[in-house]
């Protein structure tokens, strides 16, 4: 039996959404469990874009064998006129069989996003990743007051999940709060799901 670990699932554009996935791996990795970063191929209107099968560079392709076996979920996407991007998008449909069987039901999610604008749709856009995991049966964890970046934040953060003002040209860096918003999530995911373990064992 492999040991638990939290699967930080993510489709990224331009590293934006990328740099936050690692931000929360760490987040995992500070609460002691392993953090497996898992990307998606993205699609097109002539083929689905999957070559080269296994990606020349970042994290490997996601399957559907690392959504079973992950202790808890993160998922992110950077926004697409507020919903969340159709390669994710794409993935999450293919996951019927997942459903079918009932095997993320109980498992804590939680959801991150980028934007080029302040107010482009990142609340919009975190529910809309939220939707696929309630139907799972997911338990879903968002961000407390209780995180004082969440107060003093002036780019990125919602109560509903970590999010990221990239700027129009995507190239703002993730700021200190931000950055903490995504490493308490990350550490959040990690400590409900060793709980939940112990509860299990």
């Amino acid at each position: 039996m492999t040991a638990p670990f939290v699967l930080v699932l993510y489709y990224s554009r331009h590293g934006a959404t990328t740099e936050m996935a690692r931000h929360i791996a760490r987040g995992v990795e500070r609460a002691g469990l392993e953090a497996r970063l898992r990307t998606v191929p993205a699609v097109s209107a002539d083929c689905e874009a999957t070559r080269p099968e296994i990606p020349e560079e970042g994290a490997l392709y996601a399957t559907l064998d690392d959504l079973k076996h992950c202790a808890a979920l993160a998922l992110g996407s950077p926004t697409r006129f507020g919903n969340m991007a159709a390669p994710l998008k794409y993935f999450l449909d293919g996951t019927s069989s997942l459903w079918l069987t009932g095997e993320l039901v109980g498992k804590p999610a939680g959801v991150f996003t980028s934007t080029a604008s302040l107010h482009g749709g990142q609340e919009s856009t975190l529910l809309s990743m939220l939707l696929p995991l309630l139907h799972h049966g997911m338990l879903v964890l968002g961000l407390p007051y209780s995180e004082n970046a969440l107060l003093e934040t002036k780019g990125g953060g919602t109560p509903y999940g970590a999010s990221h003002h990239a700027g129009t040209d995507g190239k703002r860096a993730l700021d200190e709060h931000e950055i903490a918003l995504c490493r308490a999530l990350g550490e959040r995911l990690a400590e409900t799901a060793k709980r939940l373990e112990i509860r299990r064992g």
